[in-house]
This record gives structure tokens, sequence and C-alpha cells, in this order.
């Protein structure tokens, strides 16, 4: 009984010195809650003799009762208390607001256009709901052709279709704007393909065009051969090979050399079909062009030494905080 009333005395002391809410809190499931003392104490009941448990219940009891009471005596005059402002220095600096950065996609799109808006390039947009005639009649792919099979993608009960390449939107541009011309059309486009470490049937795609009146083969590989230095490096070793596109003729597969993996193709590119310039309503002998096609992701991938395409579509933090 004695240690009982010891208790007691301590407890008082120490909620009469408890001014704040998380004290207070902390003081309660010390006491009061099912693994407190007064609970320790009341388990003692049924192991005391019978002569001494309505002596020693009865002052438990007591005690409970009285320190239950204070307690809630002092938490009301706690919650009673204004709150006591917090200490501001308004000589410290304010606190920098969190701050994101571009995605690696929209960062190497951007890079690519400042190359080529040097070179007096302007950057284009276009829709990505197509009708047939811009994502492939106009781009010399009739319905019978056998590279659709690849470029056919998905389409609207309304007959319209996502665009399977940006050069929907090169087509669009020279309906409304005559010759010479340099425009660089990047945006989404969408393939029937499988997703893998290595493709996906969504992506991001940088489309180019230059037509005047003496554009050749020539400065197709000049303008190439500056740009992927510009991406890659001075020493970067660059190829050509002879290749087919129904939209350009002649056409070629433009690789680089990468370390032990050798050769990787990086884009396609050629001189523009002349039925192209008839679909956009230019006079085949009065100009000529060439255009060319790259994919953002694959370029980004070689530039940053990532290996999973989906990385850039998963929006994990932990690898979109490293650019």
């Amino acid at each position: 009984m004695s240690d009982i009333l010891r208790v007691e005395a301590n407890a008082i002391r120490e909620l009469n010195l408890i001014t704040d809410s998380e004290t207070l809190e902390a003081f309660r499931l010390r006491y009061f809650s099912k693994k407190g003392l007064i609970a320790e104490w009341m388990a003692k009941i049924p192991t005391l003799a019978p002569e001494e448990r309505r002596q020693y219940g009865a002052s438990v009891n007591q005690v409970k009762i009285k320190l239950e009471s204070l307690f809630e005596e002092q938490k009301k005059s706690i919650e009673s208390k204004p709150a006591s402002p917090k200490f501001f220095d308004e000589t410290l600096p304010c606190p920098e607001p969190p701050v994101g950065s571009l995605h690696p996609i929209r960062e190497t799109i951007r890079e690519i256009a400042d190359i080529f808006s040097r070179l007096g390039f302007s950057t284009v947009d276009g829709p990505e709901i197509e009708t047939e005639f811009y994502n492939f009649s106009a781009l010399n792919i009739p319905l019978d052709h056998a590279s659709r099979d690849s470029f056919d993608t998905f389409y609207t009960k309304q007959g319209q279709l996502l665009r399977s390449q940006t050069s929907t939107v090169q087509v669009r541009v020279m309906q409304k704007q005559k010759p010479p011309l340099r425009i660089l059309a990047p945006g989404r486009v969408y393939r029937p393909d499988t997703v893998d470490a290595s493709h996906s049937f969504m992506f991001h795609q940088i489309e180019g065009l230059m037509v005047d009146d003496r554009t050749t083969f020539s400065d197709l590989k000049g303008i190439l051969h500056l740009v992927l230095r510009e991406l890659f490096g001075k020493d970067i070793k660059i190829r050509f090979r002879p290749h087919f596109f129904p939209f350009t003729e002649p056409s070629v597969e433009v690789d680089l050399r990468w370390g032990n993996r050798g050769w990787l193709e990086i884009l396609g590119a050629g001189m523009v079909n002349p039925k192209v310039f008839e679909a956009a309503g230019y006079d085949p002998a009065a100009c000529q062009g060439f255009a060319f096609g790259m994919g953002v992701e694959r370029i980004a991938m070689l530039r940053h030494g990532i290996q999973d395409i989906r990385y850039f579509y998963e929006n994990d933090l932990r690898f979109l905080k490293q650019f």
C-alpha cells in the first residue's frame, strides 16, 4: 500500500508539471492504458489472500479515480490555452520550393530541336489522330503495300487512326507552305509492336524535311553528320546503308559505331519521293529535298546507357531523379 501511495504522489506532481498534449498522452499511456501501471495493480488482486483483496482493490480504485479526475482537468487546461506562436526569424532565407526537371524524352527532343534550329529548321506540330490519307496514301503507302503491315496502327470507330509516324505533319505543312522550307516534326507515334526492352506500342519520333530547288543527297549527309556529332561527340563513326522507304527514293539507314556492340541503326532518311510531293500539291519537277526520321527513345537510351525503353514510361522517381 505504501508503494501505491508513493506512486500516487509522484504521478500527481508529474501531472501538474505537464504543459503540452504530447507529454500528457505519454502520461495516459503509462498509467491508464491496458499495459499501464494501474492495470498491473488490478491484475495483482486475484493473487492476494482473500482478507487483503478488498482493502487493496479499494485503494487501487481510489487512486485510479483520483488520477483520472486530475488528468481530465489538466487536459482541459492544456486544450483551453491559446497555441503559442512559433518562432519566426524574418531574416532567414526562404526555403527553396521543390523543383522538378525535364523528362529525359522531353530533354532529348529539346536538344535535337536546338541543334536543328541553328541550321534554320523550325519545329512544327500536328494531330496524333490522323486520316489514312495523311498517314498512308500521301506517303506513297497504298492499301496493298507490303510495308503497311509494320505501320498499321490503332483505328477509331470513325475510321481514323493514331499516326504511325510524324511524316503526316510534313505533308500538312507542305499543303500550306510553298518551298523553300526546313521543318522538324517531333511527337508521339503508335505502332502495333509488342512491348519489350527495346519496343513499345507508343514512342516518340522526330522527322525532318528540307525542300527547295537545289537540295541534294550531299546536303542530307552533311546535315546528319553535323547533328549526330553534336549529339554523340565528334569522334563518333557514322555509316550510310542503302535501304527502302516508300516515301523516299533513294533511301538510306544511318548507323553509329557503338563500342563493342558494333554498328547500331539510329535513323532512316532519303530524298523525298516525287509521289509524296504530288500528294502534297508540289511540282516534283520544280523542287527537291530530303526527309529523315529518328526515334527519340533510341537516342536517349544510347546517350544515357539505358537498357530498357519501359523505364521512360513507368514514372519511377528512382529513375527520373537521375536526370
